[in-house]
């Protein structure tokens, strides 16, 4: 499997919008939440494994998030406002460095083309980073047929609201901790890791000044890839 290094952080679209933790309106939670990455049962060399990313960064204040995740071309990083229910997507790509915003429109257009899944919360509980989670099973049945992701959340953290943009977890009632992102090579498996509760500056969600805003349409004509 051959991974364009310029067009590498692209792969990474779904996972971020999965990984964008939740924050219930009205909650305070402050802080990070850290997790690994990790590939199951994947069939990739050890060379091809080394430029996939092993950790993701969700920063949260209010009802803002931020997610950022590196890889060895650059980084991709999320900033949703919950509330106003818009986000920014901020793309470094091998030096270049692209913003894009996304409208509370845009969002529900591109949720609505998610294939239709079924959610089933079970009895069984596992503790993440000192947080006692609940579990579901989403079963997706896409046009490559159905399959079933295994998801852990915590409503100590945040509930439903957050999740109106995280695909087959928009109906998930808390912040997802161990969750799962399946595409056609490969699984990638976020564990969230450690939660530092801490006070985050609003400068943390503001658009750096070194990158260029552009539209969906200028991205792909410039990189030549699906956004």
């Amino acid at each position: 499997m051959k991974l364009p290094r310029l067009r590498f952080l692209l792969i990474l679209t779904p996972a971020l919008l999965f990984a964008t933790v939740s924050v219930q309106a009205g909650q305070q939670f402050e802080g990070v939440i850290n997790f690994k990455i990790t590939y199951p049962n994947n069939k990739l060399t050890k060379s091809q494994l080394a430029l996939f990313p092993k950790a993701l960064t969700v920063m949260i204040k209010g009802g803002k998030s931020r997610t950022d995740i590196i890889t060895s071309g650059g980084s991709r990083i999320e900033m949703t406002d919950h509330q106003e229910k818009t986000k920014i997507k901020l793309l470094n790509m091998m030096g270049q460095k692209y913003a894009i915003r996304y409208t509370t429109e845009e969002i529900a257009q591109e949720t609505a083309k998610e294939p239709p899944v079924k959610v089933e919360y079970t009895s069984e509980t596992k503790t993440l980073a000192g947080y006692p989670c609940k579990n579901a099973r989403i079963t997706v049945n896409d046009i490559n047929g159905k399959y079933t992701i295994e998801v852990f959340y915590t409503p100590e953290l945040g509930g439903k609201q957050a999740n109106f943009d995280k695909g087959i977890y928009k109906d998930i009632d808390g912040v997802l901790m161990e969750f799962s992102m399946k595409t056609t090579d490969m699984l990638m498996r976020f564990t969230a890791v450690s939660v530092e509760k801490k006070a985050i500056s609003l400068k943390e969600f503001e658009v750096p000044a070194e990158y260029s805003i552009i539209t969906k349409d200028e991205l792909k004509n410039k990189i030549g890839g699906k956004e």
